[in-house]
């Protein structure tokens, strides 16, 4: 085992070999280390950019205690106030410089004030905070809108209807990014399997993503449904519909984000039978 300190690595596949079993005695509170990792492994270092991703896990007594994952911002794994205060000190000491960390509220807090005191950079937590939400065990909706799911492939008329509702997604939660036929490939929303809801004269009405198995772990991501068509039901059945498919491919825990300031989104997926792991915060650095 190393030393007690954070060790730095830009090799995913030997930060997995490390972390991979802690990250995966918690999945839930460890998705997005697991999802960017698996994400990084697959697609290389160089789909991201022209800043390498960069991993780290902290050992402490000889025990794997913590980990982040460093593309673009920085995610973190659950830590204390002073373990997210030593990879401060390491991180500035090396000259990185930060544009925001996202974590659980409490590590994201601790590790921005502590940014703060060791760089000067001033953060400001974002409005929108996220829960995220854990499925116990899926209860259907009702009531049921009429209509059913359809599975969306990888080619040809589907792809095609694909990027467009990713695109729209975007657009609808202010994601700075262009989502179209050319940029497809480098964006996040490219590695998911995707479920269309339609009415039952064949008209789609609302969509829901799914990112691949992971860890025994598969994480719904992207959920919407257009304004003028909100209010009858579809985003809990096409929600429903891919948690099934999760399940299905065998997924022994299924998790979704979601808006804390939304009540609607919130008790849609209460009433699906998903509880809340944690709550979700991220703050941007001046």
């Amino acid at each position: 085992m190393h030393p007690d300190d954070w060790h730095l690595t830009d090799d995913v596949d030997g930060f997995l070999a490390r972390a991979g079993g802690f990250l995966r005695s918690r999945p839930g509170r460890h998705v997005m280390q697991l999802t960017w990792a698996e994400r990084v492994r697959r697609r290389g270092a160089g789909a991201f950019g022209a800043d390498a991703p960069s991993f780290g896990t902290l050992v402490r007594a000889g025990e794997l205690r913590g980990t982040f994952y460093r593309l673009g911002g920085l995610g973190l794994s659950p830590l204390t106030p002073e373990e997210a205060d030593s990879l401060a000190v390491r991180l500035a000491a090396e000259g990185h410089v930060l544009p925001r960390v996202s974590a659980d509220h409490a590590t994201a807090a601790a590790f921005a004030a502590a940014w703060q005191r060791h760089t000067g950079a001033t953060p400001k937590l974002r409005d929108t905070r996220l829960n995220l939400y854990g499925l116990h065990a899926l209860t259907p909706p009702r009531p049921h809108p009429h209509g059913r799911a359809r599975l969306l492939g990888d080619s040809g008329a589907d792809l095609e209807e694909t990027v467009r509702w990713c695109a729209e997604f975007a657009e609808a939660v202010g994601e700075d990014v262009t989502v179209d036929a050319a940029t497809w490939p480098a964006t996040r929303y490219a590695d998911k399997r995707y479920t269309l809801w339609e009415t039952p004269d064949g008209v789609p009405v609302s969509v829901a993503g799914m990112n691949p198995l992971i860890g025994g772990q598969i994480q719904i991501d992207v959920v919407y449904t257009p304004a003028h068509l909100r209010g009858h039901g579809y985003a809990a059945a096409v929600t429903a519909a891919v948690t099934r498919t999760a399940l299905a491919a065998g997924a022994r825990d299924v998790v979704l984000f979601a808006d804390a300031g939304n009540p609607s989104s919130n008790a849609l997926y209460r009433r699906l039978g998903y509880r809340v792991l944690t709550g979700w915060s991220v703050y941007d650095f001046a």
